[in-house]
């Protein structure tokens, strides 16, 4: 089966895929392995593409590791995992490195069953292993690589421990020995159902599987690509098997895989007493209380106003203005266009009063560049402390009102620095409904970096006041357009599930990466626009 269109994978490179839950630091260890960069964020979602890097240090010439969306399972609720779990079944891979949160490891393991039942060989990547650690969660290696049978590889990725070990593995990917065998029913159906399937790059038993699951988005895919498939006889199977249970029988499969994983878990792990961060722990739960969390809330906005819209809107841009442009650039760039073409017509278009030195690129940098950087700076700071996603918890009763759930605050907020990047971020909301009522919001209250920028720096000059007063107004427009658009457009909206990372203390380093490939997005998307803007 190869489905490019779907995963946007393409070539016939060998490939690895670098796989997991999301937010375990597949992005960190993407970067890490290819050096590549992508937006490495501590919230759920945020590889809002399917990234693809060389290993420059494969020994078998050109391999390509392929960073997929964040999974729960493979047999998907949303379209990341669907994508996900095609780039599985699109192509044969040299293998899987599975990455798994070391203080979540149960929930990691659900993934690594299902890994193990399509046959696929992988390496199990234990990331965070120092915050497991910390809570005194303690995972024997060596008995879970003997259980398994596959390399385990413990790794703190933000410090690069544990990276040197793996680039040396990376190639040593061994077909899994943990096996599961579910009650005899299912058991006999996975067999009935193998013996109907077509041969895929994963196997017959995890096909089967997702098909008892009622894996709708199999059926389809297997429809289109194989002529052969025989959905009739499928579906009887499938049906008779249902008759046996009470339960949905992707309850009951879940539920024995369940009951593996504990003791997969048990075999492996000691937990001790750990030693945890008492106010990191109070500051998260403050963070996300109904009445504490709002004080915090107005705190995390203020504390943005002083650093980005007075430090980045009045420090940095009168420096740049005035200093830098103002004293030195403008200037020189004059004499030069004055001693190398003095054309009255090529002075006032480079350097007149609406020149394009002295104002699409004066505008562009010295103004806006400087309050836009300020801002990726904070930004990537409540993206890497945690923050973000105990704010998707808060704000969930309010984005309900309007058809959506706690997790559109990722596309809101990332509207802020990029709508076009935003947009890409709703298809983690999970119907239809939902997906469009955010794409509706960010076209219409949400400004992108340039406009942000230029708001600050009007209101940076004025007051804390006008600030509020542009703020609350954006607010209130979002509500009442959302909520109209909750009644106008049809559909549900979906439950609201969110994995919390723990607070952290943002890496600098991390930060000033980001910042900086998010900057460099900016001097090649909008200045030019700046420029343009000059002769219009």
């Amino acid at each position: 089966m190869h489905n490019h269109e779907s995963t946007g994978i393409a070539g016939e490179s060998p490939t690895i895929v670098l796989l997991g839950n999301a937010n375990v630091g597949k992005s960190v260890i993407f970067g890490l392995l290819t050096g590549k960069y992508v937006d490495v964020s501590n919230y759920p979602g945020t590889t809002v593409e399917i990234s693809r890097g060389i290993l420059p240090f494969s020994r078998n010439g050109k391999m390509v590791l392929i960073d997929s969306p964040g999974i729960n399972s493979l047999i998907p609720r949303s379209e990341d995992e669907r994508i996900t779990r095609d780039i599985l079944l699109d192509k044969r891979h040299e293998g899987v490195i599975q990455v798994v949160d070391a203080k979540n490891l149960k929930r990691g393991l659900f993934i690594t069953l299902q890994l193990a039942e399509a046959g696929i060989p992988f390496i199990q990547v234990l990331n965070v292993y120092d915050e497991a650690a910390e809570r005194g969660i303690d995972v024997d290696r060596k008995e879970l690589e003997k259980i398994l049978g596959v390399r385990v590889i413990p790794t703190v990725a933000t410090e690069r421990r544990g990276i040197p070990e793996l680039k040396q593995n990376i190639h040593d990917f061994r077909p899994p020995s943990i096996s599961i065998k579910f009650n005899e029913k299912i058991e006999n159906a996975i067999r009935e159902i193998s013996l109907l399937l077509p041969e895929t790059s994963i196997s017959k038993r995890s096909l089967s599987t997702m098909l008892l699951s009622r894996d709708e988005s199999l059926i389809t895919k297997l429809k289109e690509n194989f002529r052969d498939f025989d959905l009739n006889k499928v579906g009887k199977v499938i049906e008779d098997t249902q008759k046996h249970f009470k339960d949905p029988m992707s309850y009951v499969i879940q539920q024995e895989r369940h009951v593996v994983v504990n003791d997969i878990y048990n075999q492996c792990v000691k937990n001790g007493g750990g030693v945890k961060s008492l106010f990191r722990t109070k500051l998260g739960n403050l963070s996300m209380h109904p009445l504490w969390g709002i004080p915090i809330l107005l705190f995390v906005l203020y504390f943005m106003y002083k650093f980005v819209g007075e430090f980045g809107a009045g420090v940095a841009v009168d420096f740049m203005e005035e200093t830098v442009f103002g004293k030195y650039i403008n200037p020189w760039v004059a004499i030069l266009i004055d001693t190398i073409l003095p054309i009255p017509i090529v002075h006032d278009a480079f350097v007149g009063d609406y020149g394009i030195i002295t104002m699409g690129l004066t505008y562009a940098v010295s103004i806006v560049l400087p309050i836009v950087s300020f801002f990726f700076i904070f930004f990537g700071i409540l993206e890497d402390s945690g923050y973000l996603p105990r704010l998707t918890v808060m704000s969930n009763k309010i984005f309900k009102k309007m058809g959506l759930s706690g997790k559109a605050v990722l596309p809101m907020v990332l509207g802020l620095g990029c709508d076009t990047m935003a947009t890409l971020t709703v298809r983690i909301l999970e119907t239809r409904k939902e997906r469009i009522i955010a794409t509706l919001l960010l076209a219409l209250g949400i400004p992108c970096s340039a406009q942000l920028g230029v708001v600050l720096g009007m209101m940076g000059g004025i007051s804390e006041r006008a600030l509020m007063v542009v703020i609350i107004t954006v607010l209130i427009q979002l509500i009442i357009v959302g909520y109209l658009a909750s009644k106008v457009i049809p559909g549900k909206s979906s439950d609201f599930l969110m994995e919390l990372p723990p607070i952290r203390i943002p890496k600098l380093s991390n930060i000033f990466i980001k910042t900086y490939y998010r900057v460099k997005w900016f001097l090649i998307e909008a200045v030019p626009l700046f420029i343009i803007g000059t002769f219009s």
